[in-house]
């Protein structure tokens, strides 16, 4: 579990490294200008980690169905050549997915201006503003969400489908009572994560003018910037071991440090 936590940390801090940063030139100074080349990449980059993060979150039902299933087979199945393994063909194929976007976005010819109503490079935002036949694009883009999202959505409904069975099946109430808050924070970051991500997909092709503009921005900063934010703070609460080397480490308790008798400090 503390790996997969440690992989969605790395992918939500990567995912703010790219954004913020031109975020803050947009809000603090008035610094609206990006390359093509630059907007390309952060393009790519954004896509990428923001597909990781849905891969990893299938990862970690994948990793509770172990856990409650068969917890007695846990540290055998999943090994940590298992998880190496999961983890990077879950990059790579949000990576071989992704990379033709920059492709398909940069064959487009662009005469309609150069203004993306956004902070951040997005898919669509860009080729809208192209002149060309934009419909490869939004096909793939589709394509695209059908596959990944589709998928690690089918498979946390599934593990949680078969989670809640194996839990039903319990005759203590503690021993459900248990099982259930072992998932709540996974719980909490499918929502904070699918919800504004959603939201932001479907609005972006089907909603039109039917939403205000400024609702189409705000969701979209939060839909890089909430899970990033509220993750730690699910985990922090929720994870008894990560709450109380979070208080250990504010407060200055330094009662697991061993004290080595008869070293004298020159």
């Amino acid at each position: 579990m503390y790996y997969f936590l440690t992989l969605l940390s790395f992918t939500d801090i990567t995912l703010c490294t790219t954004t913020v940063p031109n975020m803050l030139c947009i809000f603090w100074f008035n610094l609206k200008k990006i390359g093509f080349e630059a907007c390309l990449v952060q393009m790519f980059f954004v896509h990428t980690f923001t597909a990781t993060e849905s891969g990893m979150l299938m990862l970690m039902a994948l990793d509770r169905y172990v856990a409650i299933c068969y917890p007695l087979r846990y540290g055998t199945i999943l090994t940590n050549p298992v998880i190496a393994k999961a983890s990077l063909a879950t990059f790579l194929r949000c990576v071989a997915f992704i990379l033709p976007f920059t492709f398909l976005t940069k064959r487009l010819p662009y005469c309609r201006g150069n203004l993306i109503p956004h902070a951040y490079c997005d898919h669509m935002s860009v080729a809208k503003i192209s002149c060309g036949n934009v419909k490869v694009n939004a096909v793939y883009g589709l394509l695209v969400a059908l596959v990944v999202c589709a998928f690690d959505i089918c498979c946390i409904t599934v593990s949680y489908t078969m989670i809640l069975r194996a839990v039903m099946n319990l005759s203590s109430a503690d021993a459900r009572h248990k099982a259930f808050s072992t998932c709540t924070s996974h719980i909490c970051a499918i929502v904070i994560t699918y919800v504004p991500a959603f939201f932001n997909f479907f609005t972006h092709r089907f909603g039109g003018r039917t939403i205000p503009h400024h609702i189409h921005i705000i969701v979209a900063n939060l839909y890089l910037l909430l899970p990033a934010t509220m993750n730690p703070i699910v985990y922090g609460v929720k994870t008894k071991q990560i709450r109380e080397s979070v208080i250990k480490l504010f407060s200055g308790d330094k009662s697991d440090i061993t004290e080595i008798k008869g070293f004298k400090n020159k």
